[in-house]
């Protein structure tokens, strides 16, 4: 007697098919696009769709988290220096302060990252991984209007055999959260729109406070969040503790709800030249 239902290679393919393009299909126009599905990315992806927003959260890799997985030096323990472990606490992951360093708690990297993970799938958020950004879409006054995408492979193929177009995607908000690489807000600074100082040296006491400080909108509808932030402004690299990705992705939710309520920076006629200066540590 058969354990499983009779189902053939044919059906199983179709029920892909279906499932992908319909949701496609629903979310090539979102209320909010976030590159990069790291600790900050996902930190904001559920706190938006906890909310109530549409949410797609594209990533390159096949995977989820960034390196929310292996903690620093391969070595899979992340650390969070309070108050940043609420966040963690929030969603249900074990942590535990350093007896040897109040203020700063470790947790299981890989327990953390499913949680997160999880947590953002559960909240709503929908994603495309195996995706890479490409550009950005821009409209009426530069504004950042979505994304062009295509599949990462793509860009593993020899150049005189990818004339494979991409596709765009329309969102009212982009959250750039691509780390280090700051790919979203580089679109605009290739078209000299916006001027980025690079990362800065680590500091780890300096950088978390100054990252979630400069959490902000740069430029008429996009949003950075997490390491780009860094990148952006030119504040010190955190190192392999994450609290500051968790609370930069929290505040950049709640700039983004601002943004949608019509609260924009720049909505006041703030023209995208007016955006705060990169800062000089």
């Amino acid at each position: 007697m058969p354990i499983f239902d009779p189902v053939g290679e044919k059906e199983v393919t179709r029920s892909i098919v279906r499932g992908f393009l319909a949701e496609f299909d629903e979310y090539v126009e979102s209320d909010v696009v976030i590159i990069g599905a790291g600790p900050a990315g996902l930190t904001a992806a559920r706190e938006l769709a906890a909310a109530g927003r549409k949410v797609l959260l594209v990533e390159r890799n096949n995977y989820l988290g960034g390196g929310y997985w292996l903690g620093g030096y391969l070595m899979n323990k992340i650390t969070v220096r309070a108050p940043g472990h609420k966040e963690l606490q929030k969603i249900g992951v074990p942590c535990a302060e350093d007896p040897a360093t109040p203020g700063l708690w470790v947790a299981d990297g890989p327990h953390a990252c499913s949680k997160l993970i999880a947590s953002a799938c559960d909240a709503g958020v929908k994603v495309l991984n195996m995706t890479s950004c490409d550009d950005v879409v821009l409209r009426e006054g530069g504004r950042v209007s979505g994304v062009v995408i295509n599949w990462t492979p793509i860009k593993a193929l020899p150049r005189q055999i990818t004339c494979v177009d991409p596709v765009a995607i329309e969102s009212k908000v982009v959250i750039d959260c691509t780390g280090h690489d700051a790919g979203v807000a580089g679109s605009l600074a290739e078209r000299g729109m916006l001027e980025m100082k690079g990362t800065g040296a680590m500091w780890v006491e300096r950088s978390e406070d100054l990252i979630v400080e400069h959490t902000s909108e740069v430029h008429p509808g996009l949003v950075l969040a997490g390491m780009a932030v860094s990148t952006f402004f030119g504040v010190p690299r955190m190192g392999p503790t994450f609290g500051g990705m968790l609370l930069s992705g929290v505040k950049a939710a709640k700039i983004v709800g601002d943004i949608l309520d019509g609260k924009s920076k720049f909505a006041a006629g703030e023209s995208a030249d007016a955006v705060e200066p990169a800062l000089t540590v």
